[in-house]
């Protein structure tokens, strides 16, 4: 396992996952150094997002090896997600439109000090744990990038009013907030300006600068790669991937939903649009 307290090395060969109805992804290679950034490109339906969820221990693959932070998946899917977060990720890790900024960050806070922590740190005052919750939710939104005074109401603007940038910070804050090794983006440049994508790779690059671990879900890579590593979906390959062993079937957990794209055919006859699909609909019913 890593050495490193932080930031957490990602390798992949052969990766892949598999739907009822025919592959999300195959045949990804991944080598990056703990506190790298990792730009994930591909076509809506070639399986970005199931890749995401998959080097987060929350889908189950189906073919080749991984290991996060020198944790082996599947194998060791629990333990991944214990240092990973995701943000952004429609019907899986998203906001609620219905609730405003402070009450996303105290909720994120209260579930980090219950269940993020030690018993030690459970027992402490409450004064003590109230500081300390305090001192998280502010890291995380320097860290983001997110000022609460400029934002309309403060921190009692609803989610519903926010900018698009915006809403991508205060996911991003909130994932955060637990200290994750590895951070993975989802949607980074959905619907944004040039200037909104410009300012969005600039956080995650900063983060990465940090040490924490960057991996990001675009549909263009940022402009001026130098530093960061770009990996592909949605290129066809000319064979299948060596089968997971027996018991490592391509089923998912259930912190997936479902997900529409479109893609190109896989070799067996299915749309990739659809063996995405079906993957991450199969992780929501399971």
């Amino acid at each position: 396992m890593d050495s490193t307290p932080h930031g957490a090395a990602v390798t992949a060969a052969g990766f892949g996952v598999k739907g009822p109805r025919g592959w999300a992804f195959r045949n990804i290679d991944i080598t990056a150094a703990p506190g790298s950034l990792i730009a994930v490109q591909g076509p809506s339906g070639s399986g970005r997002t199931c890749l995401l969820l998959a080097l987060t221990g929350r889908m189950k693959s189906a073919a080749g090896t991984a290991e996060i932070g020198g944790l082996p998946l599947p194998k060791k899917m629990s333990a991944v997600r214990s240092v990973t977060a995701i943000a952004h990720v429609p019907g899986v890790a998203e906001l609620d439109p219905a609730l405003t900024v402070g009450e996303h960050l105290r909720e994120r806070a209260l579930l980090q000090g219950r269940f993020g922590g030690s018993l030690r740190g459970l027992l402490r005052p409450r004064r003590e744990r109230r500081a300390k919750a305090r001192a998280l939710v502010d890291d995380a939104l320097a860290a983001a990038g997110l000022d609460l005074e400029s934002l309309p109401k403060g921190i009692r603007t609803s989610v519903r009013d926010l900018e698009r940038l915006e809403a991508l910070r205060l996911s991003v804050a909130l994932a955060l907030i637990g200290g994750p090794r590895l951070l993975a983006v989802d949607d980074t440049d959905l619907k944004l300006s040039d200037g909104e994508r410009a300012a969005a790779w600039a956080m995650l690059r900063s983060l990465a600068a940090a040490g924490t671990t960057v991996l990001a879900v675009c549909s263009e890579p940022p402009e001026g790669d130098e530093g960061v590593l770009l990996v592909r979906t949605g290129d066809r390959p000319e064979q299948d991937p060596p089968q997971a062993a027996p018991g490592d079937g391509p089923s998912a957990t259930p912190d997936a939903a479902p997900e529409s794209d479109d893609g190109g055919k896989s070799e067996n006859g299915h749309d990739d649009e659809e063996g995405a699909a079906d993957a991450l609909a199969e992780a929501g019913r399971a």
